[in-house]
């Protein structure tokens, strides 16, 4: 690899560049793929990660976040630290695409392409790495455990993975989107993520002599009903919401009024008016039913991670960039998703821009999050292409 031609022509370089390491970043992926570790447990892949980067040259740190890696790139020339953030962990499910090389480990699966997201920043590192001296400014390799609990980055911040940053890049296979095909959105890409807990107590009793328990069976349905109208009666029409009950747990037979209910449920917005007001009311209707219906009420309310923000000051020059690199054709200006991803922490602390990637295959419909999940691996040297220009270009600007 040129050096002298990357830096001066690196449309056509950092192309077959890509290209280039493709085969070995695959073959890599599909051994992170049949060893997949959940939140927090990603040893192994995090072992991988720093025998490559040492193997690049690259100084970096393990146990970042208790199982996350940092490496750095020094750039030649002085200038800004920019973070490109890759997430490693998998999911609780069970593998069902019958891939040679699918899941080894029974109910664990990359379901969600954090083996595609942990390969391709490696691909970026070694681009990258060639091109230091000519860089200026540092890249901070960020490979962080436990995005799917929404953990990961807040623990890699506490052990200081955020210190020195001023700006970051994100990015994440998308399936709806045909592979070759690079996305972005402006402002709000993806929503706050909130949880809660409710555990309504009543008095337990036989079910013929309902006079003489509290039920709370019925208090926790009249919860879940009028939890429906915090999006359709007191969040704006404007700001997406979505207030979801995802468990009910009570009661052990058909006969017995039980002691209590416990809810589990998750809240999303966009927008922190939207946030607060979701939160409010769910905690007022709590309270209403407590004393509408006899039974006492203890909720547990948990923020997780704030919506992630797209900055202009990062994305406008990204979105340049992969115009160069790919044209015009190539981008999908898309809408805001109410998922939420924990990058959002790093995108709150400096100017931040989550990149979309298409990893749609020809004649699939796949899904994130879904037991048959396969993403066209194509994805990988487009990713690698797409994040190093963008980093090249951003990085220039401070030349």
């Amino acid at each position: 690899m040129k050096r002298d031609n990357l830096t001066n022509d690196p449309s056509r370089r950092l192309r077959d560049s890509s290209r280039a390491l493709a085969p070995a970043l695959i073959a890599l992926r599909r051994d992170l793929h049949a060893h997949p570790e959940l939140a927090f447990e990603e040893r192994r892949t995090a072992g991988l990660v720093a025998a490559e980067l040492g193997r690049l040259g690259i100084p970096h740190r393990t146990g970042v976040g208790r199982t996350g890696v940092l490496g750095m790139i020094e750039g030649g020339l002085p200038g800004p630290t920019l973070a490109i953030r890759a997430d490693m962990d998998a999911l609780p499910i069970q593998e069902e695409t019958g891939l040679p090389f699918a899941s080894a480990v029974p109910g664990k699966m990359h379901a969600c392409g954090h083996d595609i997201h942990t390969v391709t920043l490696l691909g970026v590192a070694a681009l990258l790495q060639e091109m230091a001296p000519q860089l200026a400014g540092r890249v901070a390799l960020v490979f962080q455990p436990a995005e799917e609990t929404l953990e990961g980055a807040a623990a890699m911040i506490a052990d200081g993975a955020a210190e020195g940053l001023d700006m970051a890049l994100g990015f994440h296979n998308h399936p709806d989107m045909p592979v070759g095909s690079l996305g972005f959105v402006r402002g709000a890409c993806l929503a706050a993520a909130d949880r809660f807990d409710l555990v309504l107590r009543g008095r337990s009793g036989h079910a013929a002599h309902p006079y003489a328990a509290v039920d709370p069976i019925v208090a926790a349905a009249h919860f879940v009903t009028q939890a429906q109208t915090v999006v359709s009666r007191e969040v704006r029409p404007l700001h997406p919401a979505v207030v979801t009950i995802g468990q009910s747990a009570g009661g052990t037979t058909y006969n017995i009024i039980p002691e209590r209910v416990h809810l589990k449920g998750s809240v999303r917005t966009l927008h922190p008016a939207a946030r607060d007001t979701a939160e409010a009311a769910l905690r007022r209707l709590a309270e209403g039913i407590a004393t509408g219906l006899r039974v006492t009420a203890s909720m547990e309310y948990q923020r997780m991670v704030p919506p992630l923000v797209n900055d202009d000051r990062v994305l406008e020059p990204a979105v340049a960039a992969l115009a160069a690199q790919f044209g015009e054709a190539a981008l999908l200006e898309g809408e805001p998703s109410m998922g939420s991803e924990d990058f959002s922490a790093f995108a709150e602390r400096v100017p931040a821009f989550q990149l979309r990637i298409g990893a749609g295959a020809p004649g699939r419909a796949d899904r994130l999050h879904n037991a048959d999940y396969q993403p066209d691996e194509a994805c990988i040297p487009n990713g690698v292409e797409a994040l190093s220009r963008i980093a090249l270009d951003l990085l220039s600007r401070h030349n």
